[in-house]
């Protein structure tokens, strides 16, 4: 239990610390596409293009916050194999304080004391999570789970993508719920991934959980990247927590035999509805808009005087 506990704490820090550089990125592309004065970086409705996504991407911040996903991806799904998928979905979501507190110093952005409650609250839940938590249930599945794992992951993000195409600037918050719930079904995917241990690399290949993973895994990033570009780092980032947090949470008890040390069931149900309602509070009274503050050393030039 408590390698587990540190190994979401450090997969929760990389999130964190590689959301804000991302969204240092994203925003300094950003920067330079409004400098050039052009319209080349957005679509009809205002969304970023493709083109301006891989501006974004190939930034020295957001590769270096790429880097520190995967690191967070690895030390995440080690994570959900050893604590139940309530726990340690609730701990790594927890990377939105990391990233509202890193905000502070990247992204000049000033937090408002509701916002530091909703940091307390969040982190008085995680205590309570990890009080109440009992151990993990295995990883059986009925084949048919893991085919419907892959169908809905597909459906998700196909059609999360071209909704997100369509909608444009106004799809901040849906972008990030959906990577978030990819990043959900990683983790519902890794319980179940055959194939692991033992280590079988025929097995592994032919179970359709693997492709969930790298289905979800790819295009979450994306619909990550264009959420940091059009919203609000902590409100993005407060949409993931709860697609990331609540299905996954709700399966492992459901259907994978997750469960709480006995007596314990409502401090672990109080915790999770904490930690949820923690994180969307960081978003609610979060920075209104995310385009407004610039990197803390990308300050805008101030305008020439006149006459």
């Amino acid at each position: 239990m408590i390698i587990g506990l540190v190994t979401a704490v450090a997969a929760s820090a990389c999130y964190g610390t590689g959301s804000v550089l991302q969204a240092v990125g994203s925003r300094k592309s950003a920067l330079q596409e409004a400098a050039k004065d052009s319209s080349a970086g957005t679509t009809q409705r205002g969304g970023p293009s493709l083109s301006s996504t891989a501006k974004a991407a190939v930034t020295w911040e957001f590769m270096v916050g790429t880097v520190l996903d995967f690191v967070g991806f690895a030390l995440g799904a080690l994570a959900a194999r050893m604590l139940p998928l309530f726990l340690s979905q609730t701990v790594i979501s927890a990377n939105l304080v990391v990233t509202a507190v890193l905000s502070i110093k990247l992204l000049g952005i000033r937090l408002k004391k509701p916002e530091w409650l909703s940091i307390g609250v969040v982190c008085f839940a995680l205590v309570l999570l990890a009080t109440a938590a009992g151990h993990e249930g295995g990883g059986d599945a009925a084949r048919s789970t893991h085919w419907w794992l892959l169908i809905i992951s597909v459906v998700l993000m196909g059609g999360g993508t071209v909704a997100v195409r369509l909608l444009g600037s106004r799809a901040a918050i849906l972008a990030g719920l959906l990577s978030g719930l990819g990043f959900g079904a990683i983790g519902v995917g890794v319980r179940i991934l055959d194939g692991i241990d033992p280590f079988d690399l025929p097995t592994l290949l032919a179970d359709p959980a693997l492709y969930a993973i790298l289905i979800s895994g790819t295009v979450g990033m994306y619909l990550h990247t264009v959420a940091l570009q059009i919203g609000s780092v902590n409100g993005a980032t407060a949409a993931l927590v709860v697609g990331e947090t609540v299905l996954p949470g709700i399966i492992g008890v459901m259907m994978l035999g997750d469960s709480s040390r006995s007596g314990f069931a409502w401090v672990a149900v109080l915790g999770f509805l904490l930690a949820v309602a923690g994180a969307v509070s960081v978003a609610w009274f979060g920075e209104p808009d995310a385009h407004s503050a610039a990197p803390a050393d990308e300050k805008e030039p101030e305008p020439a005087a006149v006459g």
